[in-house]
């Protein structure tokens, strides 16, 4: 008792000290991008000029930021609940199935351990954290409900133990289950009025970002499988691909940009769910990252992550045109966020050799937004 009591108090202080050195962000936008390797993204060959020139000059590239395995949806778990891949998250979870669990609760590091997909109501996540000290939080996700024969217009899933239909883009309905994490909760599905209110269609971010008031404190944006660049071409007959992607930024950046919220203490961050290059390098990982000790296959399936994908930083807080090479992943992300709203990290987020962002990437010179 004893013991738990000092790690506790241990962590508190952490937290505190950490939390001091973070900037006062209180609303944090996450977009979420799809399988591109760093040196395609951000390399002078690019095709996305937006992607790779223009927004790295109004704030922070990390170049040494890597996804944490393959195939997508371990990384979008991972972003909000600091969960290692498992052998049916790994295949993207064909089957919406119930998570199966081989142990009563999570372990010292906060892996709960098991198969399957869809994760009991007891296990911590980003959402469950936020709601406890009363933030808000809304997931806006593309073309969801698109089609209502495939998924319902908010809090859109197939139903457990269903093929996941989603997996494939249709002309009229590129919404992908599997790219959005807030459904394989069950914390958040099971209170399906709530889960409306909460996963949404994109089409609800404008409204909300007119006042600070109806900004949600955590943000999560997914794209549809073209504007995310998962598909080339698509299936409406767009090119998909970073020629989408770019397209999509040059919309949306803007429209987060000028928003209230945003300017007043706000952050987006924009990276991919993993990298799509072959050989060792699109499995690469950093930051200590380890596996389920029950898994089949390690994070990227043929390595330890999911490759070197970077990522932008864009806030009042980081100062225009810094590179950081600072290695971080998706669980380095979780933690920074769970810092920033005074939050104890989960998971693999809260390994305590794992380093939040830190002065590479905020401006030390940055001001309380009361202060003027």
């Amino acid at each position: 008792m004893r013991a738990a009591l000092s790690a506790a108090l241990g962590l508190c202080a952490l937290t505190s000290v950490v939390q001091a050195a973070l900037p006062p962000v209180r609303h944090v936008f996450v977009l979420l991008l799809e399988n591109e390797s760093f040196e395609r993204s951000f390399g002078p060959g690019s095709p996305a000029p937006y992607l790779a020139r223009a927004l790295p000059r109004r704030g922070a590239l990390l170049r040494e930021y890597y996804a944490i395995g393959h195939a997508s949806l371990p990384n979008y778990l991972a972003l909000v609940s600091g969960q290692a891949p498992n052998e049916v998250t790994q295949d993207d979870c064909p089957q919406f199935l119930e998570f199966e669990a081989a142990t009563g609760s999570p372990d010292e590091h906060g892996q709960l351990h098991g198969r399957g997909c869809v994760y009991p109501r007891t296990l911590p996540t980003l959402m469950s954290q936020l709601e406890a000290v009363g933030l808000s939080w809304k997931g806006y996700m593309e073309d969801m409900g698109a089609d209502p024969t495939r998924e319902a217009a908010a809090c859109g899933h197939v139903p457990i133990g269903a093929r996941d239909v989603t997996e494939e883009a249709t002309a009229n309905d590129q919404y992908a289950n599997k790219h959005d994490p807030f459904v394989y909760f069950h914390a958040v599905i099971d209170d399906s009025a709530r889960c409306a209110e909460r996963v949404v269609n994109l089409r609800q971010l404008p409204q909300d970002l007119r006042t600070l008031g109806s900004t949600p404190n955590f943000v999560f944006i997914t794209p549809n499988l073209c504007d995310d660049g998962h598909d080339a071409p698509c299936a409406d007959g767009r090119p998909g691909g970073l020629r989408s992607i770019d397209a999509f930024l040059r919309h949306w950046v803007p429209l987060i940009e000028s928003a209230p919220a945003f300017r007043a203490d706000g952050m987006l961050i924009i990276t991919f769910d993993e990298s799509n290059g072959g050989g060792p390098a699109g499995a690469a990982a950093c930051c200590g990252e380890r596996a389920l000790p029950e898994a089949r296959f390690p994070p990227g399936l043929n390595g330890p992550g999911g490759g070197r994908v970077g990522a932008l930083v864009l806030s009042r807080f980081v100062r225009p045109g810094t590179v950081s090479r600072t290695p971080y992943n998706h669980y380095a992300l979780l933690r920074t966020v769970e810092l920033l709203f005074g939050l104890a990290p989960i998971g693999y987020a809260a390994d305590p050799q794992l380093r939040p962002f830190g002065p590479d990437v905020f401006s030390a010179a940055a001001q309380h937004p009361l202060v003027r």
